[in-house]
């Protein structure tokens, strides 16, 4: 009997309580499809193992040329008739048990030809093959059954509606395994072949959306008689999404684990469960949050920001009716009003004095300019804020070449609150729907969400992550590649590297010392404690050393992005509602793009798109900040900016005009195409202060 028990100290991958399989839900031969109704043979005492992989696909062969599948389908029959059968004949080896998360006995070779070959087969052989499933999942059996699981749910059968009723049957199985059987699945699946992989997380993904919308609702059962179907699902799916975040590599991008299908239903009555009920026993998609795509989280938040927007005007509106006094609708908005000249101190002023209302909808408005905010003029705003305080002169971040990318200075000082500014900045985007121009490394974001709601108790650490080389990397290459060194250097590291635990660092152009652990400068570096001095540097650099400034800066983006809807998002998430998406997709924006006063078969309209789909990257990037403010991709992606060309009466000697407010461009009806790319081209090349509106 195949005892399983995890590893000491190791955490069991979560899967949502109450989900243990119940004597009276079993599934009987009552709810099966006819086809497959039928007397099930008794177990036999021994295994009748009789054919090996060679033998099975020498059989196929045959059978494909003869047309006589007897063999086949007598070998099938068997192999599915019992778990022992299936065990002996799909183990490695027969006897031993396998206990180990690195090796799951299975012959993973043999089973891929057994699947792979199902196909080819007649259908009395693929019924044969379901009957048999049908005849294992009715009985209780002793052992290792995630060995048994593992190697039916690899079945291709489970992708036709018709056997989804023996499919669900076995994920509710799988999900009502003990957390042990979880754990050893969750590091079985993950030695698959990324084929196999993928294969099973579209196979749950079809599932759980056909479930939702069958397209012929009376292929399956009512959804009131299976309303386990979709939990189930989803906690084997979970098991699968664990197991491609343990690998070293991730096996897939974790966007394929999201199902656009759900994109489609009421997901903010699903928040609101979850909200009110957290991880109870109802089931919620928020519970499992990896199979939400980020058009559904932006949307969530959106939703969940316009509710404390509008409960926020409402409190202002009362307040002011209590005390008889006159309501003035600005008590409606956050209102920032600035001089260009003194743009960060203005804006510092603005934001501690209007605390209370950042919850509101952003309005600016730039001192002595008329004009009215329609969305224009807070982009612009926060491009030019962003780009003054990010300014390396500024001396709040440094900006690292190699890594392209801006960290936190490290220089000591009586006030963080700059720091803050910025966070609440990064805030205010994410709440306003703005994309912002920031570099930040991925790491940022995993410190953002470190937690990712407040504590509240304030004593407790936060942004405190324990980061790896990978995470140094994406911040200082170089310096990354040389503590890498270090630790797989084969010679005497005491002798060879001179080096102590302590670091040095340049603060305001003065060299710094700092002790990594209590007497560091007294405490060489060996062969034996290098690993403990990289994992002390590394975390000295991306988290002790700027401990108050990245303090200051998470609790100011906190101040506005108090939200539950954080902890349904992963970092990489956080970054893409902060900063858009980079992949630029310039046939999605002309398949989106809306026009005034042109039609789409237009001569003008026609040589845009030649123009601009023939510009390199850089000059994509830049008509997109021209016509819309910033160069990135909204979550939602090209359809969510609403992009408009817009025909002008004015002479063809005029350059195109934005209204980045509107994500519109104006353009006359130039000659041809030689003289539209010339004009765009100046146009978008000279856009900062000229053509914005």
């Amino acid at each position: 009997m195949c005892v399983v028990t995890p590893p000491a100290g190791r955490e069991l991958p979560p899967i949502c309580p109450n989900v243990r399989l119940k004597h009276q839900h079993r599934i009987t031969v009552d709810n099966l499809p006819p086809e497959v109704r039928a007397r099930f043979a008794s177990d036999p005492v021994m295994a009748l193992r009789t054919k090996t992989a060679k033998e099975f696909q020498e059989d196929i062969e045959k059978a494909t040329v003869s047309g006589d599948w007897k063999h086949v389908h007598d070998f099938y029959l068997t192999t599915f008739g019992s778990f022992l059968e299936l065990n002996a004949a799909f183990k490695k080896d027969a006897s031993p048990p396998f206990n180990t998360i690195d090796d799951s006995g299975i012959n993973t070779k043999f089973v891929n030809a057994v699947y792979d070959a199902l196909s080819l087969t007649p259908p009395d052989a693929q019924r044969a093959v379901l009957k048999g499933i049908i005849n294992i999942l009715l009985r209780e059996w002793k052992g290792c059954v995630a060995f048994l699981y593992s190697s039916l749910l690899q079945n291709p059968q489970c992708t036709s509606p018709a056997t989804y009723v023996i499919y669900a049957h076995l994920l509710r199985q799988i999900a009502a395994l003990a957390e042990a059987d979880h754990y050893f699945l969750m590091h079985w699946f993950k030695k698959l072949s990324q084929k196999r992989f993928k294969q099973l997380v579209e196979r749950l993904q079809l599932f759980i959306s056909t479930r939702l919308f069958p397209v012929k609702s009376e292929e399956l059962p009512p959804m009131a008689k299976c309303s386990w179907w979709i939990p189930s699902a989803t906690k084997v799916l979970s098991l699968l999404n664990a197991a491609n975040f343990i690998s070293s590599t991730p096996i897939l991008p974790f966007v394929d684990f999201y199902n656009p299908t759900l994109d489609h239903t009421d997901f903010m009555e699903d928040y609101r469960i979850w909200q009110t009920q957290g991880n109870s026993t109802r089931f919620t998609f928020c519970q499992f949050a990896f199979i939400l795509s980020t058009v559904v989280k932006k949307a969530v938040i959106q939703k969940d920001s316009e509710q404390q927007m509008i409960s926020m005007a409402r409190q202002s509106l009362v307040d002011k009716v209590s005390r008889r006094q006159r309501v003035d609708m600005s008590l409606l908005f956050l209102n920032i009003k600035v001089r260009r000249v003194q743009l960060v101190s203005d804006s510092m002023d603005e934001l501690t004095r209007n605390r209370a209302d950042l919850k509101k909808k952003l309005k600016v408005s730039f001192v002595g300019e008329a004009g009215l905010d329609m969305g224009g003029l807070t982009k612009e705003w926060f491009l030019l804020l962003i780009r003054q305080i990010f300014h390396t002169d500024y001396g709040m971040f440094t900006f690292f070449k190699d890594s392209h990318c801006h960290w936190f200075s490290s220089w000591k000082c009586d006030n963080y609150s700059e720091f803050r500014l910025v966070g609440v900045l990064m805030g205010l985007a994410v709440y306003n729907s703005i994309t912002l121009d920031i570099s930040f490394p991925p790491c940022v974001y995993k410190k953002l969400l470190t937690p990712p709601v407040v504590p509240c108790d304030l004593d407790p650490p936060v942004g405190m992550v324990t980061f790896t080389l990978d995470d140094l990397q994406q911040v200082m290459p170089d310096l990354s590649h040389g503590l890498a060194e270090l630790l797989s250097y084969e010679g005497n590291v005491e002798e060879d590297f001179c080096t102590t635990f302590q670091v040095s660092q340049e603060e305001l152009g003065v060299i710094k010392s700092y002790n990594l652990k209590p007497g560091g400068d007294k405490i060489p570096v060996t062969n034996q404690n290098r690993k403990e001095y990289v994992q002390l540097y590394v975390d000295f650099l991306l988290n002790k050393s700027i401990y108050r400034q990245f303090t200051t800066f998470y609790y100011g983006f906190h101040s506005v992005c108090a939200s539950d809807a954080l902890m349904l998002l992963r970092p990489e998430e956080v970054e893409i509602l902060v900063c858009g998406s980079p992949h630029l997709d310039m046939s999605s924006l002309q398949k989106a793009a809306q026009y005034e006063g042109y039609s789409k078969t237009d001569p003008t309209i026609r040589a845009f798109w030649d123009v601009v789909l023939g510009f390199p990257l850089k000059f994509q990037k830049r008509l997109l900040h021209f016509s819309t403010g910033s160069d990135r991709v909204p979550v939602g992606g090209m359809a969510d900016l609403n992009f408009k060309i817009s025909k002008i009466d004015a002479s063809t000697d005029w350059l195109p005009i934005s209204h980045t407010c509107f994500n519109q461009i104006c353009l006359p009806p130039y000659k041809n195409k030689k003289e539209l790319k010339q004009k765009l081209t100046i146009a978008i090349s000279n856009a900062e202060g000229f053509g914005l509106e």
